[in-house]
């Protein structure tokens, strides 16, 4: 089932995401919802917190090389922390929960990643470029935060004078 995608500045995307404690039925049917709602939003990952579910658990699903997002490469991601992360670069970034608007975001080069898969299993999971950055992009909505929280004080002062521009004219 498509969920709606909840925007910018809906407070419930300021809320930390708790724990996944039961991995069962209701978890597996939040992860396909979230999967179809993403292809239909045509976004490449989502956090629950996206579809105003509070829970720590997010899918990525980046394109192939033939630009096609196949769904034997995505991941499900339960409870995930970073432990570690190295490098920087700088990439250009857009939110299914900020519609239209995009801005190059620094953050680590290379990372790797523990979580747990849907039924429960532990995962460890070692990523750079563009996989790097789709994590940390979820993970952000995790913890309650943002993409444009990592804006320069000038770029956020424009992206909020152009957001309600763009709220009012709706």
């Amino acid at each position: 089932m498509i969920r709606e995608v909840i925007t910018y500045p809906n407070k419930l995307l300021r809320e930390k995401s708790k724990d996944v404690v039961k991995f069962d039925e209701e978890l597996h049917t939040l992860l396909d919802d979230m999967y179809e709602t993403m292809i239909d939003q045509n976004g490449v990952g989502l956090a629950a917190i996206q579809v105003a579910v509070p829970l720590n658990a997010l899918i990525i699903n980046l394109p192939n090389e033939e630009d096609i997002q196949d769904k034997e490469d995505l991941i499900e991601a339960i409870n995930p922390i970073i432990t570690h992360k190295d490098g920087e670069q700088i990439f250009m970034e857009g939110c299914l929960s900020v519609p239209g608007f995009n801005e190059e975001v620094k953050r680590a080069q290379h990372i790797i990643v523990e979580y747990y898969d849907r039924y429960g299993n532990k995962k460890v999971m070692e990523s750079e470029d563009f996989l790097a950055v789709a994590w940390q992009h979820e993970m952000e909505h995790l913890s309650g935060h943002l993409f444009i929280e990592n804006l320069s004080i000038i770029k956020r002062k424009k992206f909020e004078k152009e957001w309600k521009k763009k709220l009012k004219n709706k």
